[in-house]
């Protein structure tokens, strides 16, 4: 997988939940807007401090998280 560099993860912004580029708009708040139809032109016009590639790397991390898998930890 191709490093994603715009997805970042700060205890001090949005309490660390993963952020685009430090800033404080969440790659669920990102997803949530595609997964309810809005394209990229219009997520662009309404944030427009975001760039295409942001959005992008947003879409990736989430498909990387779902695919991931958590191995508990035997006590």
């Amino acid at each position: 997988m191709t490093p994603l560099t715009r997805i970042t993860l700060d205890p001090d912004v949005m309490e660390g939940k993963p952020c685009i580029r430090r800033m404080r708009i969440t790659v669920g708040t990102v997803v949530g807007l595609v997964a309810s139809g809005r394209s990229i032109p219009e997520i662009l016009a309404a944030y427009p401090y975001l760039e295409e590639e942001d959005v992008r790397e947003a879409l990736a991390y989430a498909a990387w998280r779902v695919e991931e898998t958590e191995v508990p930890i035997a006590k």
